[in-house]
């Protein structure tokens, strides 16, 4: 009986793949995640990389990076089992270098998507980066950019001294413009200044500020461009960098030209989730769309609701991706827990949104 049970399931996967791409209907799954500390065992002396080398503080030795990288794979290959397939867009964060993304590509579980890479090297102090993988088969990669962080803001009053701004290193951000499926696209990858200590809300806004003005100017020299914003903004979407400064909505209906709709609002005050902070669930792993494609016209790309419950977004959890039993029991299970090492995934779950394009026959 479970036997025939698979072989329906894959059956049904099938008559579904071959639907989606028959002219009539085409799903593509763009997302984001977090990898957590995805750093190689070498020493680059122009990062602070010291705590993840063979004999520093994480002692990451290359037994643990490949498991690591096994662990990052096996979480974007169940992604592309639940949804039939790969994503189309996978943004991430928290990678140390390129090199770490080529290992992460040519693991066996996802080797066949032919992930290529958009990633640019950035001044963060602790040496982590942002990056892109997209399929090349859908998505054919124009230009790129990386936007750095800046403090020109006419509307924000910053709390650090000027000599402090002079030193301050963050990640840049990250944009590829290009066609999926023949339409053209910009995609927004960043992972916005740390929270630790209740501290720099006016960082996170400058850098949700940076992204807008940018997408702005896109919108503006490529007319009808369709625009995705991804990251980990250390914010949740209900926030003031992501509903005043990225200009985010809750309700399609609320979405005028100007806006972003940011469907993981309503998942939040739902009660979902991306990550655990003493013992409080929220969503920074953010994605938002511009209004072209909230709003394409039949036969152009659009955002559609995934699931029963007619949410726009996905949080991507199952049990093999939280902890099971401990003081952090029902949490992502991640990589290290209280300095040591315990083999976990990652300490934020993947989010996603799902696009898809009815064609006229």
């Amino acid at each position: 009986m479970k036997k025939f049970a698979l072989i329906l399931s894959v059956l049904l996967i099938s008559v579904s793949m071959a639907y989606c791409q028959d002219g009539r209907t085409k799903n593509y799954v763009v997302g984001f995640y977090n990898l957590e500390n995805l750093f190689d065992i070498y020493d680059d002396p122009a990062k602070n990389d010291a705590e993840f080398l063979p004999d520093g503080k994480n002692q990451w030795t290359d037994v643990k990076y490949q498991k690591k990288l096994h662990n990052m794979a096996t979480v974007i290959k169940s992604m592309a089992e639940t949804n039939g397939r790969f994503h189309s867009i996978l943004g991430v964060s928290e990678i140390e270098n390129r090199l770490v993304l080529e290992d992460l590509v040519s693991q066996p579980e996802i080797a066949s998507a032919n992930y290529q890479i958009v990633h640019y090297d950035s001044p963060d102090a602790r040496g982590v980066d942002v990056g892109l993988l997209y399929r090349p088969d859908q998505f054919k990669l124009l230009d790129s950019e990386s936007i750095p962080f800046d403090f020109g803001s006419e509307k924000i009053q910053f709390a650090m001294s000027g000599e402090d701004r002079v030193k301050f290193k963050t990640r840049d951000i990250l944009m590829a413009h290009g066609l999926l499926d023949g339409e053209e696209f910009a995609f927004y990858v960043a992972h916005l200044p740390s929270r630790i200590g209740g501290k720099g809300w006016d960082l996170r806004s400058r850098g949700a500020e940076i992204i807008y003005d940018h997408a702005r100017n896109m919108m503006e020299k490529y007319p009808g461009i369709k625009i995705v914003v991804m990251g980990d903004m250390n914010d949740n979407p209900t926030d003031v960098s992501m509903t005043e400064f990225m200009h985010g909505k809750e309700k399609p209906e609320e979405v005028g030209k100007d806006d972003f709709f940011s469907p993981f609002i309503s998942m939040l005050k739902a009660g979902y989730g991306s990550l655990a902070y003493q013992g409080t669930w929220n969503i920074y792993d953010v994605i938002l769309v511009n209004e072209t494609l909230l709003n394409a016209p039949d036969g152009g790309f659009r955002i559609r609701p995934v699931g029963k419950k007619g949410f726009y977004g996905v949080v991507y959890k199952k049990n093999f991706m939280i902890t099971q039993r401990g003081q952090y029991k029902g949490t992502p299970f991640r990589t290290f827990s209280n300095g040591a090492f315990i083999g976990g995934y990652s300490d934020h779950l993947p989010t996603y949104i799902v696009l898809e394009k009815q064609e006229n026959n």
